[in-house]
């Protein structure tokens, strides 16, 4: 009996290590990609770091329509406003940021 509990809890802990997760799924074709262009050392850390942050690609044509359907709140347009004027006059860090303030609230 207890052969049987130990050989049950070794299987219980085998069996998650055996199933490959999407992610495990997804670092071996990415290997497998770097393997083939023969990268190595930095190029290859460079090349897996980009691939595994990937996203899927969405299809094209469900992609567009949406994107144009999509309006912008009032609070939104107001933001990008202000924002395509702070990048006019080049501002950056602080002076972005107060710009920002400033404009948003109206004053």
């Amino acid at each position: 009996m207890k052969n049987l509990i130990v050989l049950a809890a070794l299987a219980g802990f085998c069996l998650p290590v055996l199933a490959d997760t999407a992610q495990q799924e997804k670092m071996k074709s990415c290997n497998a990609e770097a393997k083939a262009k023969n990268l190595k050392g930095d190029e290859h850390k460079k090349f897996m770091s980009s691939c595994l942050s990937a996203q899927p690609a969405a299809p094209a044509t469900a992609a567009a329509p949406a994107a144009e359907d999509k309006k912008l709140t009032p609070q939104q347009e107001k933001m990008k406003a202000c924002n395509a004027e702070a990048k006019a006059k080049n501002l950056k860090g602080h002076e972005h940021k107060k710009f920002m303030s400033t404009c948003l609230k109206g004053s």
